[in-house]
């Protein structure tokens, strides 16, 4: 990515920019930011502006295209997550040297997948205890010794028997979920699960509820399948339940991580939980829960499910082994209300056929043998000592200038900046510092977005936890002060201007 030079003047940034905002690029029901987002993407890979060009400052692109500042900050702070975009601390926001898409002579588009970045305190990253490796290693190594005739055709769409059934029996013990093996679905995660289970129960252009901050890959998903995301706002109890049934009263699923709220980590109340499933049974419409991380409790039992209290009626329950082993392995899963066996099941063989069958019997075996309970008692001890090293570093480092609450669950936490705080002070950080993790704005679709970040904590060696922790809140400290220079001149030159009917008095 190309680096503007702070010691010599910038390049002229531009006054105003040709953005097509109604064109098929832009989705027209969508919000502020995300349709400034898909107008600045499309002027980027269509060459309107070239790489390492400056971006119009907030102000001037809200003046022009009559967006609120905050809509053009968020498109900008995206622009910068999805590698369209760089933001350099003095300077502005530039268009990146390297694009994920550039147009070649032929007048296509050249796409340009670029592995994700996995530093310190970025999202997704686990670690496994050696011992639970080790009997990983043996339980493959038995499995492919007795190698079967299961391996030479097609099996279930939904997965294999004996995993379904050592799921069925952990969701009992672990979450208090009562469920038969049948209504088990194999995926290679949440995401693959949610997409086969929206297209078995919904129709396209169908409104589904998302939290707002929430989850974007989820949000993307439920986008890219052809239904519309609608964003309902979250406070401490969770997703607000009568905002939703206002904004989208016809919406036909709701999708919410009810025990850890990504990204916040609020808990959704027993009363909200209760008006949730109160809505869905009223509106005949169902409920994804995606319990990502409720393994990762270090503070007392983990909390009942959603689709524990509801019985599997209106509930899909979606879990992943991506947190509790590794991502790498890509095996998730859904427990789906009985009614939804045959849907969704038809909906999985007509998507692709069946899920791979070389490791679910040694992921079986690492269920039945109590490695893999052995395993989460160990990496939940390492969890807990990094998430304490993350949270009382930045808190220290930055003066206290980042708020940092210590989640009670979980493999990410959130710092965030006072609420006045402008959006891109953290972007600008963030940057500088040259740390992984995401925007806390990243996260928000039409809500107000707060300034901070989300940071992952799991996975990470705690000496790179803390010194990353280091720079991004002296990074923070560096921003902030550059913020309060950067209104303290502008107050300045404010002040120092004469009424227009002065300087015309003066003239004269």
């Amino acid at each position: 990515m190309r680096k503007i030079p702070t010691n010599s003047p910038a390049p002229p940034r531009k006054t105003e920019l040709p953005l097509d905002l109604s064109g098929p690029h832009v989705t027209p029901r969508a919000s502020s930011p995300h349709r400034l987002y898909q107008a600045l993407c499309h002027a980027i890979v269509s060459g309107i502006v070239k790489p390492g060009e400056p971006l119009p400052p907030s102000r001037t692109l809200a003046s022009q295209t009559g967006f609120r500042r905050n809509a053009v900050t968020t498109a900008y702070e995206r622009l910068i997550s999805d590698g369209f975009a760089v933001a350099v601390v003095g300077s502005g926001t530039f268009v990146a040297a390297r694009i994920p898409a550039q147009v070649s002579g032929a007048g296509k588009a050249r796409i340009v997948i670029e592995t994700p970045p996995q530093g310190t305190l970025s999202l997704g990253c686990t670690h496994i205890d050696e011992r639970a490796l080790q009997r990983f290693r043996s339980f493959v190594g038995r499995r492919m010794r007795a190698f079967g005739t299961d391996h030479l055709h097609y099996g279930d769409p939904r997965g294999s028997r004996e995993l379904r059934t050592a799921i069925a029996d952990h969701l009992l013990s672990a979450r208090g979920l009562r469920c038969d093996p049948d209504q088990i679905m194999l995926a290679s995660g949440t995401q693959h699960a949610l997409r086969i289970v929206l297209s078995a129960i919904l129709r396209p252009a169908d409104q589904v509820w998302c939290e707002d901050p929430g989850y974007p890959a989820a949000r993307r998903a439920i986008e890219h399948c052809g239904y519309r995301p609608a964003p309902v706002p979250v406070d401490a109890s969770g997703l607000i339940v009568a905002k939703g049934r206002t904004s989208a009263p016809s919406a036909r699923a709701a999708y919410v991580t009810p025990s850890h709220q990504f990204p916040l980590g609020v808990q959704m109340s027993m009363s909200r939980r209760l008006e949730l499933l109160d809505w869905a049974r009223d509106a005949d419409a169902f409920v994804l829960e995606d319990d990502y991380d409720s393994e990762f409790r270090y503070d007392g039992a983990p909390l009942l499910s959603l689709a524990g209290i509801d019985h599997l009626q209106r509930v899909i329950y979606m879990g992943t082994f991506s947190k509790t082993l590794f991502p790498g392995l890509r095996i998730g899963y859904c427990a789906l209300p009985e009614r939804l066996i045959g849907p969704v099941t038809t909906a999985r063989a007509a998507l692709d056929r069946f899920p791979g069958t070389l490791l679910e019997g040694a992921v079986a075996d690492m269920l039945n043998s109590g490695a893999f309970a052995a395993n989460l008692r160990r990496v939940r001890g390492l969890y807990r000592e990094a998430r304490d090293v993350l949270a009382s570093t930045l808190t220290t480092a930055s003066e206290g200038r980042l708020s940092v609450p210590v989640p009670s669950q979980g493999l990410h936490l959130v710092a965030r900046f006072e609420p006045s705080v402008d959006p891109m002070v953290a972007s600008q950080a963030k940057t500088a510092a040259g740390v992984e993790g995401w925007l806390l704005a990243e996260t928000y679709h039409r809500a107000q977005p707060l300034p901070g970040f989300v940071l992952g904590f799991a996975g990470h060696p705690l000496p790179q936890l803390k010194a990353s922790a280091e720079k991004l809140a002296k990074a923070s400290l560096a921003a902030l002060r550059g913020a309060r220079k950067a209104d303290a001149h502008g107050t300045r030159a404010g002040k120092s201007r004469k009424p227009a009917s002065a300087r015309s008095r003066a003239a004269r």
